[in-house]
């Protein structure tokens, strides 16, 4: 059954000049593993959790390094979660994640489905 579903877009340029700007905000919003990677990257991964927020019904207190967009062996993204989110996301039912990254045209997106699966429990990091 799906719990949630949520959409955001970044401008990419805005996104990097923020990054710019302020030194700490990559560390407040990417984990060790995102941070190195390039800008349109950053702000794609940036709009996946915004839009996994979404897909929550947007609770108070996530914190975004509680959330890692991954890679997996195909190519897809894949969504990991631990501490703040996953919590949230139990308490919803949430127990599968579906995300899909793009950008172009100087924009990036995602769409984060969540989803409660019978049976299943919440893939999290240990």
């Amino acid at each position: 059954m799906i719990v949630g579903v949520g959409i955001d877009v970044v401008d990419i340029a805005r996104f990097e000049r923020s990054l710019e700007r302020t030194p700490g905000l990559r560390a407040r919003l990417f984990t060790a593993a995102e941070r190195s990677l390039a800008g349109r990257s950053l702000a794609a991964r940036f709009a996946a959790k915004e839009a996994l927020a979404k897909a929550l019904g947007a609770p108070r207190g996530l914190l975004w390094t509680d959330a890692e967009i991954r890679r997996a062996p195909d190519g897809r993204p894949t969504l990991h979660v631990t501490g703040t989110v996953a919590a949230a996301a139990r308490a919803r039912g949430v127990n599968r994640w579906h995300v899909s990254l793009s950008h172009d045209g100087g924009i990036a997106t995602a769409v984060v489905m969540a989803e409660s699966v019978p049976g299943r429990d919440l893939e999290e990091e240990p």
